[in-house]
C-alpha cells in the first residue's frame, strides 16, 4: 500500500470538491438550507454535491475501501480500509459567509488514521499527511510548537449542537482552561482546529460529541507533525469515541488533567 501516492491523489480529488464549494459560495441561496434535527445542525445541497465528487474520485483510488460520510450519499461500510469524509466541515460558517470552513478526508486502516487531507477553502491552504511521511501545509513540512506549560498555550474547541446534557461540565472545562492558558478559540471547523495545532498556531484542541469524519484527517496530520491525540481519559478511543484531546504533545498531560478533572 503506497500511502504517499494515495494521499497525493486524494489532494487532487479534494481540490475538485473545494473548488465546487468555493464557486457555490459566491451565489449561494440561503433558501436552500436544510436542518438535520436541531436548528444549529445545518446542511445544504453544497455539502451533498461536494460529497458525491469526493466519493466518486476516492472510489477509483481504492476500490476495496469502505466509506463513512457525513451526508450519507453512499452506503456506509467500515472495512479494513475506510474513507471518512466531511465534505464541508464548518457548514454553519459557510452558510453565514464566515471564512473558516474546510474539506476533510481521512483514510483509516483497521479503525486508525493512516492518511489525511484537509483543505482550508477560503485560505486555499492544503494540509496533508500519511503514516510515516510527515505532515505538510502547501507542500512545506510542519511541526507542532513546543511550549513547556499550558499557560503558554492557545486552545481551540467546539461547542455541542445537539447533545447538551454535558453543558455544565463543558463550562467547567472552559473555565479551567481560561484560567490556565493564553486563551480559547472557537473557530467552527474541527478539521481546521486540528490542522492549526499541527502547524503550531494552536497548542491544543478538545471537543465532546464530535463525529469521526470531523477529526480523522486531523488526527494523522497532527500525529505526523509531532503531536498527540487521545480521548478524554487518555486512551486511544478518539476516532469513534465521540470525545478527543489533541495537542502539541509537550503539555498534553496538563491539558488532559484539566479536562478530566472537570468532566
Amino acid at each position: 500500500m503506497n500511502l504517499e501516492s494515495i494521499t497525493l491523489q486524494t489532494i487532487e480529488i479534494a481540490q475538485k470538491a473545494a473548488a465546487f464549494i468555493k464557486s457555490e459560495r459566491e451565489n449561494f441561496d440561503p433558501a436552500k438550507i436544510e436542518f438535520k434535527g436541531h436548528s444549529s445542525n445545518l446542511v445544504s445541497y453544497v455539502d451533498k454535491e461536494a460529497e458525491k465528487i469526493l466519493v466518486e474520485g476516492l472510489s477509483k483510488i481504492l476500490p476495496e475501501a469502505g466509506f463513512i460520510t457525513e451526508e450519507g450519499t453512499i452506503e456506509q461500510s467500515n472495512k479494513e480500509y475506510c474513507w471518512l469524509i466531511d465534505p464541508l466541515d464548518g457548514t454553519t460558517n459557510f452558510l453565514h459567509n464566515v471564512p473558516i470552513y474546510s474539506t476533510s478526508i481521512g483514510l483509516l486502516h483497521n479503525d486508525f488514521p493512516v492518511a489525511g487531507v484537509i483543505i482550508d477553502i477560503p485560505m486555499n491552504e492544503i494540509f496533508h499527511a500519511w503514516k510515516g511521511g510527515g505532515a505538510y501545509a502547501n507542500g512545506r513540512k510542519i511541526k507542532v510548537s513546543t511550549p513547556k506549560t499550558l499557560g503558554e498555550c492557545l486552545i481551540a474547541t467546539g461547542f455541542p449542537y445537539q447533545n447538551f446534557d454535558k453543558s455544565e461540565e463543558y463550562m467547567n472545562v472552559l473555565k479551567g482552561l481560561m484560567e490556565n492558558s493564553h486563551g480559547l478559540r472557537r473557530c467552527g471547523s474541527a478539521a481546521i482546529d486540528m490542522a492549526w495545532v499541527a502547524a503550531g498556531r494552536f497548542e491544543g484542541y478538545f471537543e465532546y460529541n464530535i463525529n469521526a469524519w470531523d477529526i480523522a484527517a486531523g488526527c494523522i496530520i497532527l500525529e505526523e507533525a509531532g503531536g498527540k491525540v487521545t480521548d478524554f481519559k487518555g486512551g486511544n478511543d478518539y476516532v469513534f469515541g465521540k470525545n478527543i484531546i489533541a495537542s502539541c504533545g509537550s503539555i498534553h498531560s496538563q491539558f488532559q488533567e484539566i479536562v478530566e478533572k472537570n468532566w
